[in-house]
């Protein structure tokens, strides 16, 4: 097949036999390898999408042949361009190729360094203007291969953070759809100004702004830096166990989502990121270091998103976590979904009563929410209840619920003896708050960004840069001391300080201590189901209602001078 192209293509150039004999061999070589990318690419999508390790030689092959085509190029451009007539498009199609590859070998491994290799890629194209004659073209495809490259890098723009790139990103974007609709009279037109309103809707999910003194907006990250996490003091007997695997799983019908993110799986999937370093070289082949050469740190815990899963997609990744959990290593499970309410009263308390979680539905759901108590005496095939994750307790097991049934997993057992926590949301929210679930549940921000979550609920929409900076670190002290109430408690379960050795969940755990502590003290907060809660229980006094820590939270909102939004004495008001 790639002789006949090369004939034709050549042909069309002029008298085939004038073609001296290597310029026809880069030809046929660029041809070669072009097909054979193409084919190696196409073949990616038959992978299968869990199991970590079936997938990392082909992977290692496509790279291979990515790498060559790209140099191959680079070399020999001037012949590609007289006796093949290279396009610049064309090259912009192998760049943004490549960039795809490193953003799913991202995917496949956490790794967030190879997000800026992707990034690299992706901006090359737009440097270079390799995409700028498409438009010239009479061919409505290569013009949607130009928006999916937007679309593409406006998502790893988001998930590095790069907020300002994405704004100009989604202006030329916004101005290439309107070309394009104008142009070709096009029925996707719906669906690409969606793509536009979903992003614009992302960016603006924040519901507290940082500022500069020229009021531009600082762009945090709320990944693990070296300072993020208390470190381990001496005399803190904590457990080994190290995170190793996570899965995080959405389906929030009203929330605001980008590609198959929702905002909550994007601020929780950042939570258990390391900040990303630059590889050493461009075109680094990912999985092919030498196994002498060891990491200067540890890894990001391996990760699987599932947007909206169906019951058997969630059981089939959650089984191929579990099988391939290393030793001393702990699985996380992360629902920020729909409740899912039991029908009727039942005589039984069993793990299948309490209702759980919907993953996936494809009926309308009331009101943007909860799937309330019905008649029929069929239980939701995608809700995933508390029982249903038993047989995976038989390793440790860290699981966080955000959903308006959050309590159903409150009714846990632990059959096997194993470390288990669940961290519940509340259930439901003060009125004052509601309005906001659109653009990210409360819960999961206090866990990604706590300090930006305590503005909020004490009604502050913006702040300057260094106020910020001044209280993060006094969030920091909170933080550590929150971990001394932990590790010298006396009445704690063990669960808890078996997770505590690993620093993402170390982070999670004081956290939600923070953000249960703050609520439990704020005056709108004022009912039972307005607080988050857990599975084992934490001893209240020790933690979530000590007065040492409540006396900090008191601190933090003089700093802020919002300290008429919490109560004074609240140890008199239980």
């Amino acid at each position: 097949r790639t002789e006949l192209a090369v004939k034709e293509i050549m042909s069309s150039g002029g008298a085939e036999d004038d073609i001296p004999q290597a310029e026809r061999k880069t030809v046929t070589d660029f041809c070669y390898l072009l097909d054979k990318s193409k084919q190696l690419f196409n073949g990616l999508r038959d992978l299968p999408q869990y199991g970590q390790k079936q997938w990392q030689s082909y992977f290692g092959r496509t790279f291979d042949v990515y790498t060559k085509l790209w140099k191959f190029q680079q070399q020999h451009r001037q012949v590609l361009d007289n006796r093949y007539g290279l396009k610049r498009w064309q090259i912009g199609e192998i760049a943004s190729k490549i960039g795809q590859l490193y953003y799913h070998y991202y995917l496949r491994t956490s790794e967030t360094s190879y997000l800026n290799e992707a990034f690299s890629f992706y901006s090359a194209i737009r440097q270079r203007s390799y995409y700028s004659q498409v438009n010239k073209e009479d061919r409505p495809e290569l013009v949607v291969k130009k928006l999916r490259y937007y679309a593409r890098f406006i998502v790893v723009c988001l998930l590095l953070n790069k907020m300002d790139v994405v704004k100009d990103l989604v202006k030329e974007l916004s101005d290439e759809i309107e070309d394009y609709t104008h142009r070709f009279n096009t029925e996707d037109q719906v669906e690409w100004n969606l793509v536009l309103q979903e992003v614009a809707a992302f960016i603006e999910a924040d519901p507290v702004m940082v500022l500069n003194d020229d009021n531009t907006i600082v762009i945090t990250s709320n990944r693990l830096s070296e300072t993020g996490a208390p470190l381990l003091e001496q005399g803190m007997i904590v457990g080994q166990l190290a995170l190793a695997d996570a899965l995080i799983i959405g389906n929030c019908n009203n929330q605001v989502k980008f590609s198959e993110l929702t905002i909550d799986m994007f601020r929780m999937l950042q939570a258990l990121e390391r900040e990303p370093m630059n590889l050493a070289s461009q075109m680094n082949k990912p999985g092919m270091q030498e196994s002498t050469e060891k990491p200067a740190r540890r890894e990001n815990p391996h990760k699987y998103l599932l947007y909206k899963p169906t019951f058997s997609q969630l059981y089939t990744f959650l089984a191929a976590s579990f099988k391939e959990l290393p030793a001393n290593s702990v699985l996380l499970i992360y629902l920020s979904a729909t409740g899912v309410f039991p029908s009727g009263r039942s005589d039984s308390e069993g793990p299948y009563d309490f209702g759980g979680v919907l993953t996936n539905s494809n009926r309308d759901i009331i009101n943007g929410d909860a799937i309330h108590k019905r008649n029929q005496s069929y239980k939701e095939m995608h809700c995933l209840h508390p029982g249903d994750l038993y047989p995976f307790t038989r390793k440790p097991l860290f699981i966080i619920v955000d959903s308006s049934n959050s309590v159903a997993y409150k009714n846990f057992t632990n059959l096997f003896g194993q470390p288990l926590v669940c961290l519940l949301s509340p259930t439901a929210y003060p009125k004052a708050l509601q309005d906001q679930s659109q653009r990210g549940s409360l819960f999961t921000l206090f866990l990604n960004n706590p300090l930006m979550a305590f503005l909020f609920v004490s009604g502050l929409s913006s702040m300057r840069r260094g106020l910020w900076e001044k209280c993060q670190d006094y969030l920091r002290k909170i933080n550590r001391d929150i971990a001394q109430l932990l590790t010298h408690s006396r009445s704690i379960d063990q669960s808890f300080l078996q997770f505590f050795g690993d620093e993402f969940l170390r982070l999670l755990l004081t956290r939600f201590i923070f953000c249960s502590a703050t609520m439990r003290m704020h005056k709108i907060f004022r009912e039972t189901r307005n607080y988050p809660e857990s599975y084992p229980q934490l001893p209240r006094d020790e933690t979530v209602e000590n007065p040492h820590l409540q006396k900090h939270i008191l601190e933090l909102a003089s700093i802020l001078d919002v300290r008429n939004v919490f109560l004074e004495n609240t140890l008199d008001d239980y």
